[in-house]
């Protein structure tokens, strides 16, 4: 039972159970053919993610903001027999985008192997219940199937997480598996096939530490999309304001959404410190270790917004944002505190509409 179904409040609802009306609609009205276990049509699918109306009038939400052309690639991707890799830095929504992906094309977004520096071999095959393996011997009983073995058998979409943090050598156990759509299983002298509709999304960036290099037989199977930052400002703002209104909500922070007029601005910083020049082209500034993406802004925002409810008046102001937007410019104690300062005077000063912000940013500052 769906958390939808049993009335359950949980903090972050699936993609497929968060839009399932709208997942609903689009099954309703698409006539389009559907690749082997899709739920919806690619072009289906495409309209979810980027939202419009249908011809019935009913309206689908825009879940990604951006390329048009880069979605209808990842779809595409799909429906071949080659895995996608959703390539990145960090907060341009590669996960966000696998996720509805998934939700859209499977019917569900919960098949993921989340990499990390540990992640085992086991974790993109299969493992077993150790306690039937010495009581049993080998078999099919005694085996934990993981996600990837899942998603084979059922002809379902997998998604793997920030593939390039798992060791190399456990990377490339998926060579056989994209390359054959087979999991041998030694021990049993068998194989799972996969079944039509099986598929792996992946995500991955190159900025992070802990970065492991695809080899180039690994990354020969996947068709990469590059996600970009977004291009301009009222695209980014547009995509916090999404967002961070879409949080409140399910945070139910009482505060007044229509009042945001802090997002330009703090958009506004992230953009300026993130490029190394203000918007107006006229100074250049140094760039702090921070990756400073729309995530960053998000989050930035969401503090704002909780404070503003709980703390102030529920409108949300210069003195709400100021402590989050220093911790997410400050990461490296030194060297990034100079850059902010020399921000502060250089930039933000010099901007009588931002003087509320300047002294919110001091005021901190002087206080620690």
């Amino acid at each position: 039972m769906t958390d939808a179904q049993n009335g359950t409040k949980v903090l972050r609802a699936h993609a497929e159970n968060a839009y399932a009306d709208e997942l609903i609609a689009l099954a309703a009205v698409d006539d389009r053919p559907r690749p082997p276990s899709w739920q919806l049509s690619p072009w289906a699918v495409t309209k979810y993610i980027l939202g419009g109306t249908l011809a019935n009038g009913v309206e689908i939400s825009p879940k990604y903001l951006g390329s048009e052309r880069l979605v209808e690639i990842a779809v595409a991707s799909l429906a071949t027999d080659r895995a996608l890799l959703l390539l990145g830095v960090p907060g341009t929504a590669k996960t966000w985008l696998g996720e509805h992906l998934a939700a859209a094309i499977s019917g569900s977004s919960t098949l993921v192997v989340q990499g990390t520096a540990g992640t085992p071999e086991e974790a993109l095959r299969y493992g077993w219940n150790y306690a039937r393996l010495l009581a049993e011997g080998p078999s099919r009983a005694a085996m934990v199937a993981g996600p990837v073995m899942r998603a084979m058998e059922t002809g379902s979409l997998v998604r793997v997480e920030e593939l390039t943090r798992i060791p190399s050598d456990v990377q490339d156990s998926l060579i056989t598996i994209l390359s054959e759509k087979t999991l041998p299983i030694p021990e049993l002298n068998e194989e799972v096939q996969a079944r039509k509709g099986f598929n792996v999304i992946a995500t991955a960036n190159n900025r992070d530490k802990g970065v492991n290099d695809l080899s180039s037989a690994l990354r020969r199977r996947f068709n990469t999309v590059v996600l970009p930052l977004p291009d301009s400002i009222d695209q980014e703002v547009e995509i916090v304001t999404t967002r961070v209104r879409s949080l409140g909500q399910a945070l139910e922070l009482p505060a007044d959404l229509a009042a945001l007029s802090e997002i330009r601005r703090v958009v506004t910083v992230m953009r300026e410190l993130r490029s190394g020049v203000t918007q107006d082209q006229r100074t250049t500034i140094k760039s702090p270790s921070a990756t400073l993406s729309t995530a960053e802004a998000i989050s930035v925002m969401t503090n704002g917004l909780s404070l503003a409810a709980h703390f102030g008046d529920g409108t949300v102001r210069a003195d709400d944002v100021a402590a989050s937007l220093v911790g997410a410019v400050i990461k490296d104690p030194v060297q990034d505190r100079v850059i902010w300062q020399e921000y502060l005077e250089t930039v933000v000063r010099n901007r009588p509409e931002w003087k509320d912000l300047y002294r919110a940013c001091r005021d901190l500052e002087s206080s620690n």
